[in-house]
């Protein structure tokens, strides 16, 4: 018998924490996931604690995931030397985001790996360990700040699961270091090819990625494996079609993590026939 699958969509904070939940709870939902603030700056928002402690609860009670999604600004790869005001400020902005999300009961937050421009790319693997150091000093919280890959679109750094694990590694609290895979991205970066695929889970099982992932983000692509464009399409919908989300939903190592959508709503402005679509596959795949 297998566990109930946790899948939900990302929502909107507009009525706040506990609405967010709420909203994930009347469409079925077991998991959703939430911008803590405002996602197009790094801002540090004063947030209602009681209101957020209320989201919890609720949680709680009706058996509820959460994940946090960090402002899209938010780049782990910031030279402290050469930005250091920008430095600081995601610093400042990654903890608020602990903090809220923390409250709200939630997973973690998740983060992209890190965007550096600069020629000497191990720079950019130092900057991003500095920078997460800064931001979990002290943390004491559940909360985890998650690592998520990116599709090569920007650059070259953060699309293997070698990275990943590498500088969680090298961390100075690796035990509040998780991940968050995106499937379209590792698509998209040529490091998983979908059904097709007969060694990315051997891979990230030898090397621990699995042991440490705490959520998936659960999109297929608009582009061919290997295009390194991040284009999220509904699932079913892309080039990674039911047969590689099948795959993964079948997988030990995934099981009991939070599935998230992050794509297009259906025609009813939810995500309900996508999350039908998806339970269907995972009971279907128990047969």
């Amino acid at each position: 018998m297998k566990n109930k699958l946790k899948l939900g969509g990302h929502l909107s904070i507009r009525g706040g924490y506990t609405q967010a939940a709420r909203t994930a709870h009347s469409m079925g939902a077991t998991a959703y996931q939430y911008f803590p603030k405002n996602p197009r700056s790094l801002g540090v928002k004063a947030f209602d604690a009681n209101e957020a402690r209320r989201c919890k609860d609720y949680c709680q009670e009706n058996l509820l995931v959460s994940i946090a999604h960090t402002p899209y600004p938010s780049n782990l790869a910031v030279d402290l030397r050469e930005q250091p005001d920008a430095f600081y400020q995601t610093i400042q902005s990654l903890k608020n985001d602990l903090d809220i999300a923390e409250a709200c009961g939630s997973l973690g937050i998740v983060v992209h790996f890190g965007n550096y421009k600069g020629k000497d790319l191990l720079q950019g693997y130092k900057n991003i360990i500095q920078c997460i150091n800064e931001v979990l000093k002290g943390w004491q919280g559940s909360t985890k700040l998650l690592l998520e890959n990116q599709a090569g679109d920007h650059g070259e750094m953060g699309m293997t699961l070698e990275e990943m694990v590498q500088i969680r590694n090298l961390c100075e609290q690796p035990e509040h270091v998780g991940f968050c895979l995106d499937t379209c991205h590792a698509f998209a970066a040529g490091v998983w090819r979908g059904a097709e695929d007969e060694t990315f889970l051997a891979k990230g099982r030898n090397i621990g990625y699995w042991d440490h992932l705490i959520a998936v983000h659960l999109n297929d692509s608009k582009y061919p494996m290997g295009d390194r464009k991040d284009r999220h399409a509904r699932v079913g919908a892309g080039f990674i079609k039911e047969e590689g989300f099948l795959k993964l939903l079948q997988a030990k190592e995934l099981q009991n993590k939070a599935f998230i959508l992050e794509t297009e709503t259906g025609d009813d402005g939810t995500y309900i026939q996508d999350m039908e679509k998806i339970s269907q596959w995972y009971h279907a795949s128990a047969d």
